[in-house]
């Protein structure tokens, strides 16, 4: 049995697993730069755009399709910055908590299918070596780098303005 090398298989199964979550998350209209926006809303609600974008690693000329987009569908708002009268402050709204509790629903469905092969233990272990060499090569927890590859070619046919990197 071929055992296969671990970066090649890292990269197999990553690739897998962004296509099949951005497949899972058409059926709310929305790509996994949405889901990966909403939910960094969520854990620190009031960045201006130029924070977020630094987060992301994005130019912030690069974010405003996404969240025009976002605050067309009216999950998200943009309201004055109390501290900088030139910066708005971005917030989730109700239907943005809303949605977000349906995207924890369809990442908990592509996790349990995607490693439907590993018992609890071995997930948690896998995980925990995953985080430890995330952490070795710098990347910044929670924010996939996807985004710095941010184009309009990349998006779901119903929102044409975005890509869709994974967010996890």
């Amino acid at each position: 049995m071929e055992r296969g090398e671990p970066a090649f298989l890292l990269a197999q199964l990553g690739a897998h697993a962004a296509s099949q979550f951005a497949e899972r998350l058409r059926v709310l209209e929305l790509a996994p730069a949405d889901a990966g926006i909403l939910r960094l809303l969520r854990i620190a609600s009031g960045p201006s755009q130029q924070e977020l974008a630094g987060r992301l690693k994005i130019h912030p000329s690069r974010l405003v399709a996404i969240l025009d987009n976002l605050e067309k569908r009216g999950f998200l708002e943009r309201k004055p910055n109390p501290d900088d009268r030139r910066l708005y402050s971005l917030h989730l709204t109700k239907q943005g908590e809303e949605v977000l509790g349906k995207i924890g629903k369809v990442a908990r469905e592509h996790q349990d299918a995607l490693l439907v092969a590993l018992t609890g233990e071995e997930r948690a272990a896998l995980g925990s070596l995953l985080l430890r060499i995330a952490d070795q090569q710098g990347l910044t927890r929670g924010v996939h780098p996807g985004y710095r590859l941010t184009g309009a070619s990349r998006r779901p046919a119903a929102n044409t303005a975005q890509d869709d990197p994974q967010s996890t």
